[in-house]
């Protein structure tokens, strides 16, 4: 395992040597490197790449909670994850084929996900004593023989990359900044990729810094170029295009389509949108997406905490807007007062939780799907709310959607359960057709004769949505107890009992416009895989495997987790075992006991990673008797 040190051409692309192509079904990579590293932005780059040439394309972003963790250190490390494929995939794999690691403590957290075999790439040049040290290694695991399952690449690449910039006069700091770009020429040699899109990207993103876009060329030529030079591989790998339905994609990720979905709600309502929240992570992203769009009609507030982000909508909606704000964590706590008010005062106003790790402060770039049942019953009071989950990065524009629909027509806040998980991982989207998309036009109130703000849609339940300021229509609303009839404050016991019947009977009317759960496999089978949220792309990957091995398993997802659809529980009694994963303790196997009395099978998993297809797959088999 000798470190290659030959030296490198520069300036010219050296002859290409003949190496076979394998071709393969699907390839899965990490880069993984300090905070400081470019890791986040590697793997995008060659996830951009990888789309234009055709693959479905799923990735996994992982980064420290920590601003900047002490360099080299094992809480330092950034990684980034993507698999690619000829065919449909829903999930990053369980296993690399392939991973970079651009120091030794990358090369500890990450080398136990690769696989037995697969392609290790170091940059040798960072495995100093000192290295060792900070990634408390006791010995150079690049000569221990510790990794001899794995067919090592040693490249100095730190070196490399400086020899390659020389001509830029960068200092020696600025110059190794580059170097994730040389490890990205590498891989792109690897799987046969053309530099050409990753070089048109360098020159528009550092234009205002032509030394730094020099670099950046420079250095990703140079991997490439080294890799063809030196021979460090036996054969290069080339995975197909996938055949995915026609139309126009673009790469999303999680928070972009809910921010997405924000703006698409806006023009199908035809009113303009307020998005208030206060910065917290994995959410701050969706404020940072919406800032983008004021041309569209969208207005960005940065609240001075989560109770003025939370009040402030609940203020947009009062004004006849459409009103949305967000959060993750400890910030969904803070905002559950006023989310009791917004179903007082039956305003219709989006919430987005982006879920973490908690309590607390807990994980705060992790994902968990731990704030289920505090969505359901975090309020005091009778306090019903509408919650709604997506499945996927691109499934977050669909629900948000959903949720402004439900949120109009229904005159009632509602909740959009995403994750960490969900919210930095990407994937091919098919840009819908706007025309196709719900029309969410509102029915305001503007007949001032007899008019009451607690008058009723006798089919909804939904009260009347006045616009302060229309004449004849002044009216007050406020979070004590209202007449039923005339809106105004009322203690009395029979007409309170009879608000908190209407409120949660305005609610549960809502699955009446819910379609229909749709099974996947066998409507009637030994074990049925019940899932939510972002444990869908790895349930769907293991099932469907499963069902392919001729195993009695079907599967069901809920995007709809309250009220649940119609048909559910008869779904559910037709299966003799019921199979519920989650990122949690057992939140919504706990509601499905409760509500249809089936005895349902929690798998948790709180590790702040999501599900491995194998983890649900073994754990089926072991139910079915056959592990």
């Amino acid at each position: 395992m000798s470190s290659v040190q030959a030296p490198l051409l520069k300036n010219s692309v050296p002859t290409q040597t003949t190496f076979p192509e394998t071709e393969l079904e699907k390839a899965t990579i990490r880069f993984a490197g300090d905070s400081g590293d470019g890791m986040q932005l590697t793997g995008t780059r060659f996830t951009t790449t990888s789309v234009i040439a055709g693959n479905d394309v799923i990735t996994f972003p992982d980064y420290p909670a920590e601003i900047r963790a002490p360099a080299g250190t094992l809480a330092g490390v950034s990684s980034f994850d993507l698999s690619f494929s000829s065919n449909e995939i829903y999930t990053t794999a369980d296993k690399l084929s392939v991973l970079v690691a651009m120091n030794p403590a990358a090369l500890k957290t990450n080398s136990q996900d690769l696989e037995k075999g697969g392609i290790l790439i170091v940059n040798s040049d960072s495995f100093a004593e000192n290295d060792l040290r900070k990634a408390e290694y006791s010995e150079n695991p690049l000569e221990s023989g510790e990794l001899n399952d794995f067919r090592v690449v040693q490249i100095p690449i730190t070196k490399l990359t400086l020899k390659a910039v020389e001509e830029t006069g960068l200092s020696h700091r600025d110059g190794s900044r580059s170097k994730n770009f040389f490890a990205l020429g590498v891989v792109n040699w690897l799987f046969v990729r053309s530099l050409e899109q990753t070089q048109d990207w360098i020159k528009a993103k550092f234009k205002k810094k032509p030394d730094v876009a020099k670099a950046n060329s420079l250095a990703l030529q140079a991997g490439y170029n080294y890799a063809i030079t030196i021979e460090l591989f036996q054969a290069r790998y080339f995975v197909p295009p996938a055949v995915l339905p026609s139309g126009d994609y673009r790469q999303i990720t999680g928070n972009q389509a809910l921010a997405l979905g924000c703006v698409a709600a806006s023009h199908r309502s035809g009113l303009s949108l307020v998005y208030s929240s206060y910065p917290i992570t994995p959410a701050s992203d969706i404020l940072h997406e919406l800032a983008q769009y004021k041309n569209f009609g969208v207005k960005t507030i940065q609240a001075e905490d989560e109770i003025a982000a939370m009040s402030s909508s609940i203020g947009s909606a009062f004004g006849g807007v459409l009103a949305v704000t967000g959060t993750s964590g400890p910030g969904f706590d803070l905002k559950s007062e006023a989310l009791g008010y917004a179903v007082m005062t039956e305003l219709p106003v989006v919430v987005l939780n982006v879920q973490r790790g908690g309590p607390s402060t807990g994980l705060p770039t992790k994902a968990e799907q731990t704030d289920l049942l505090a969505a359901m019953y975090g309020r005091h009071g009778e306090a019903p709310v509408p919650v709604l989950a997506p499945a996927t990065p691109g499934d977050c524009f669909f629900m948000v959607l959903e949720a402004f629909r439900i949120a109009l027509k229904y005159m009632t806040p509602v909740i959009v359960l995403s994750d960490g998980g969900l919210a930095n991982a990407s994937e091919p989207w098919k840009i819908p057709d706007v025309q196709q998309l719900p029309d969410l036009t509102p029915s305001f109130h503007t007949d001032p004769e007899n008019f009451s703000p607690y008058h009723r849609n006798q089919q909804t339940l939904a009260r009347n949505w006045a616009i302060p300021g229309t004449p004849g229509l002044e009216h007050r609303i406020g979070g004590l107890e209202k007449d039923s009839e005339t809106g105004e404050i009322n203690y009395e016991p029979e007409n309170h009992e009879k608000m908190v019947l209407l409120r949660d009977e305005k609610i549960r009317r809502i699955v009446r416009d819910l379609p229909p759960l749709k099974i996947i496999g066998s409507e009637k089978n030994e074990l049925l895989v019940v899932t939510w949220g972002s444990v869908f792309g790895p349930a769907f990957s293991a099932i469907e495997e499963l069902q392919a091995e001729g195993y009695s398993v079907s599967m069901l997802h809920l995007r709809h987790l309250f009220p649940f659809q119609e048909n559910l529980g008869e779904i559910l009694r037709k299966f003799e075992k019921v199979l519920v994963p989650e990122m949690n303790l057992g939140q919504l196997s706990r509601l499905l006991r409760a509500e249809y009395l089936v005895d349902a099978i929690s798998f948790s998993k709180l590790q702040g990673r999501h599900f491995l297809i194998s983890e649900i797959r073994n754990r089926v088999l072991e139910i079915l008797g056959d592990s």
